[in-house]
Order: C-alpha cells, then structure tokens, then sequence
C-alpha cells in the first residue's frame, strides 16, 4: 500500500469505524484509509467489552456524550442505513443501579442525578425502602441508598455496533487495510506519513490515533506522552438456579463488584485492589478471582447466590488513562494534524458514535460543532490537570 490519503486513521475498531463513517458522510470525496492490524478483533477493548450504555456520569460532557450515544444506539439501523447490515442493536434497557452505604454517598448521588435530569436523563435515587419494594430479592442491609437510570441504560450488540460503523463506512467509500504500523515521519508540526509493518509509507493529510491499548506506542511513535496502559479485567459468566431476575439492572455494588443478568445466566467482575498495568499480550484469566473477591459478596446481595456455576469467562483490556480515566479527543498540542481518540478507560464502546462525529467536525472545521468535547481535550495530558469522574466503574 502506498499513495496519498487525505486521512488516515490507525485502528479500525469501534472508534476508529465510528470516524470514518461520520468523516465520509460529511464530505464524501475525502480519501480515508484506516489501518487495522487485526481485522478479526479477537482481542480489541470493543469485542471484549460487556457492551453496557448508562446515563449516570458525573461530568455533564459524559452525559451529553452518552445522551446521544444511547439514542443513535436504540435507532442504529435507521441512522446507518441498510450498508450497515445490522438490523438492530437489540438494546435491552434494564437500566443501571448504583448502590451506596453512606449518606455522603447519597448526597453525592442527589447533587449528580439532578445535573443528569437537567441533561434529559430520568436518574432517580431511591432509599432503601423504594429498593427493596423494587427489587424484592436483594439484601439491603448494607445499602443507604441507590442511583437508578429507568430508561436508556442498558446493554447491546457490540460487535454490531461495529460492524455496522465498518460496514457502511466502507460503503461510503472508506478504504480498511490489514495492515500494522510502525512508525511516523514528521516535519515539523505535522505527520506526513504512516509507516505500516508490510513495508512502505502512505502519505497523511491528518492522522487519527485510535488503537485503544495500542494508542501509547503509536502516540509515542510521534513523540507525544499518552499516559494509557492496558488494564486486564477478567468477566465471568455465571449460573445461579436460585436467583433467576432477567429483568435485574446492570448493578454496581459499592462492595466492590458489578453483575448483570445474561440469557439466563449473569456476567459479574470486580477490581483487584492490586490492579496495576498488564502487558499488552497478557491474555491469562485470574481464575481465583471468583471464589476468593466475588462470590461472597453475591452473596450477601442476593441469597440466590447461594449455589453457582461459573460456565466461561473471558479477559478484556481497559485502555486505561492513568490521569483521570476520562476519553483523551482532540488535536494534540503541537501539532496542525495529529489527533487522538483514546483512553477510554472502558467508556469507548458507548461513546464511539459521540466521539466519531466529534472528531470528524473537529478535523473537517477546526471547531466542535454539536456536543463541545474540549474538555477532554489532551491538553490537559500536558498540563496534568485531571478531569475527574466521580462515577468510574
């Protein structure tokens, strides 16, 4: 592969797709090539994602981000249109419970749910009495108080998502290459080219990083500082004959867990309170994880737990922004044409079709044009200030 491109775009995952269809559909005769070395997706952060979409962030840009992403998400065939071959989603919205055993929880819950309102969301925090008439098969005694999302929190396709992002971004005219890249030649503030791994360079108007936990060593490749390293999460799938609630939200659990149902079944993780970097080809499950952190805390939630058969589980990786766990978009400092998506820190799959449009007016008018994404801006990457999300999960 060699020649000129008016953009390309280094990782053809959700983020990446998301771009180039908004970017294509905004001026067709762009040249776009987006350059993704695994084409399976066998281990991309969007594949291995448990595909959930929420409301409830704590920064008002997140809600804005993730207002628009629920809505394209629940209308994705008719936004996509047939090239996308994704007749639907399937977005299930049984919504998403956060729990709480404090009043200072609480209060930080009153003072978010309201901004959320404000944005169009329908968060309402219910004490323990209005969770137990709800929610009649959870124990409670623990809980002060719950944050819940009634409507457009949920979970959906993933991997439609972004098949039907690829799909209709190559019917516009995107060009998707397997291929793997390897470096950057610069002048200056600008990236003229991308070096690829089977050899050649292709010429670059503008340059979009988005490769998830592969992000670091490309931004690194031009010289910017990306603090992002991969996260190894470990999901188990689980059987619980004794605590059958379909119908349950996706709920984070301040004992340190989350769980939502799954045909049947659930999918439940936690986080190690030794978390730390993994390497980038760590794919070993933690096994031990389940009976030694989870299961107990199942549990005392829920006597239903009592018996439960793991049936499969998997190893994903959160691009993990060690700054703040907040997106890094925008133009990075320094340069006319090198961009960034990245850092996700496990929000990238509900906030692609946000992200991707943003990026595409960003690198088409220079400026924001719908949901004003500058305060993710990398800029703060370099002035290390943190723009914190009280609502991490």
């Amino acid at each position: 592969m060699s020649g000129n491109w008016d953009i390309v775009i280094i990782g053809g995952a959700v983020t990446g797709a998301s771009a180039a269809w908004w970017l294509k559909g905004a001026a067709p005769d762009l040249r776009v090539l987006v350059v993704e070395k695994d084409p399976t997706y066998a281990f991309a952060a969007t594949a291995l994602s448990v595909a959930s979409v929420r409301q409830q962030f704590s920064n008002p840009v997140n809600v804005e981000i993730s207002r628009f992403g629920v809505d394209f998400i629940r209308h994705f065939a008719d936004r996509i249109g047939p090239e996308g071959g994704v007749p639907s989603l399937g977005l299930k919205e049984n919504g998403y419970l956060f729990l709480t055993g404090s009043e200072a929880g609480r209060a930080v819950m009153e003072e978010i749910a309201g901004m959320q309102r404000g944005l169009g969301a329908a968060t309402e925090v219910m004490d323990r009495a209005a969770l137990a008439a709800k929610f009649p098969w959870m124990v409670l005694d623990d809980v002060v108080a719950g944050s819940f999302g009634p409507r457009d929190e949920g979970w959906f396709d993933n991997m439609g998502l972004l098949n039907g992002f690829r799909a209709a971004a190559i019917a516009r005219g995107a060009v998707f290459l397997k291929d793997e890249v390897v470096g950057l030649t610069r002048e200056g503030g600008r990236i003229t080219g991308v070096k690829l791994k089977s050899g050649g360079t292709v010429g670059a108007g503008q340059v979009l990083c988005a490769a998830g936990t592969g992000a670091t060593a490309i931004c690194a490749m031009a010289g910017a500082d990306l603090p992002v390293e991969p996260r190894k999460r470990t999901v188990f799938v689980i059987d619980a004959p004794n605590a059958r609630h379909p119908d349950a939200p996706l709920i984070i659990d301040h004992s340190g867990i989350y769980l939502r149902p799954e045909h049947g079944q659930w999918i439940t993780a936690t986080v190690p309170d030794t978390d730390g970097p993994c390497a980038i080809d760590d794919w070993e499950p933690d096994h031990a994880q389940f009976e030694e952190l989870i299961w107990e805390k199942l549990y005392n939630r829920a006597e239903g737990f009592d018996a439960v058969k793991v049936t499969r589980f998997w190893v994903g990786h959160y691009d993990y922004n060690r700054l703040d766990q907040n997106a890094v978009i925008g133009l990075w400092p320094g340069f006319e044409n090198f961009y960034i998506g990245g850092g996700f820190s496990g929000h990238g799959l509900q906030q692609s079709p946000a992200v991707g449009r943003g990026l595409s007016e960003l690198m088409l008018t220079g400026g924001y044009r719908t949901i004003d994404l500058a305060p993710l801006s990398p800029q703060r990457i370099l002035d290390n200030r943190p723009f914190l999300e009280r609502a991490i999960v």
